[in-house]
């Protein structure tokens, strides 16, 4: 009876752990805008000098104004040629990818202030902001998804710090209406993909991807004397979103979401294991 109760206890473990893997974010497929640094829908307005490491493009929306002071490094203006069309199409992929990833853990407030996450899926269900002076710690290598139920707010002098091997290339951000980046010093990190538009204010530094317009034609980008790098296209060594179910492991859909199932298997497992103990009390006292 003890070796059945074990192997019941151990079945209901892994029970337990599966739901938990399950919680890994995984990457976007970006197809072909992974070389854009900076991608919009309804055009791309700058002011200052502005330095891009990374192809730049605009679609349907192909004007761009204040141009004489951007110097793009290591990447082709393509404004809204074939490749920017292209990739536009894989922008609102890879936006799908992230809002559809389950599960992801809700997070109460908006504010991430102070906040030291390790990688996963972080789900806001409404605006988000990091506010002006605060540094939101991103700790560990791994995929770090952010869904932003509106607005993104990056206040000024903010930061977004990576340590312990966090890297941009893993930092996802898929905000569902606009996203603004607030003044120097702000440094923000990883690829944030709007269902509007993107503002990035005066002297912010960005190492990631600035894509407008997943969801709306009218979505532009601003920039204002800004220095945006693009990260590696993707991070070598870490899971990206098939296609089929993203951030799946197998778990039927409905089980999938928000609902606490979680505690309601632990307590299932412990019910039943009860229910085994019980019935063994009662044949002993019958024999005795």
């Amino acid at each position: 009876m003890r070796r059945t109760l074990l192997s019941l206890s151990l079945a209901a473990l892994v029970i337990l752990i599966g739901p938990v893997t399950a919680l890994a974010a995984v990457q976007p497929r970006l197809g072909t805008a992974n070389s854009f640094a900076v991608l919009a829908a309804a055009g791309i307005s700058n002011s200052g000098p502005t330095t891009i490491t990374g192809d730049v493009g605009t679609f349907p929306t192909t004007s761009e104004t204040g141009f004489g002071t951007v110097t793009i490094l290591s990447g082709t203006n393509h404004m809204g040629d074939a490749v920017t069309q292209g990739a536009r199409v894989a922008e609102v992929t890879a936006y799908n990818d992230l809002a559809n990833q389950t599960p992801c853990t809700v997070q109460g407030g908006g504010a991430l202030d102070g906040r030291t996450l390790i990688p996963g899926c972080y789900k806001f269900s409404s605006a988000a902001i990091l506010n002006v002076g605060q540094t939101l710690t991103l700790n560990g290598f791994g995929v770090y998804v952010f869904q932003i139920g509106s607005a993104l707010t990056i206040g000024n002098g903010s930061t977004v710090a990576l340590i312990n091997g966090a890297q941009a290339c893993g930092v996802y951000w898929q905000v569902t209406s606009s996203a603004t980046i607030g003044t120097a010093p702000t440094n923000f990190q990883g690829t944030l993909i709007a269902g509007t538009s993107i503002s990035v204010n005066t002297g912010a530094v960005w190492t990631g991807r600035a894509l407008a317009g997943a969801l709306a034609v009218s979505g532009a980008v601003t920039l204002l004397s800004n220095t945006i790098t693009r990260p590696a296209a993707l991070c070598a060594g870490l899971p990206t979103a098939t296609g089929v179910t993203p951030g799946s492991t197998g778990i039927p859909n409905e089980m999938r979401g928000e609902f606490p199932w979680l505690p309601l298997i632990g307590i299932g497992a412990a019910v039943a294991l009860g229910g085994l103990s019980f019935g063994s009390w009662r044949r002993r006292r019958r024999t005795a």
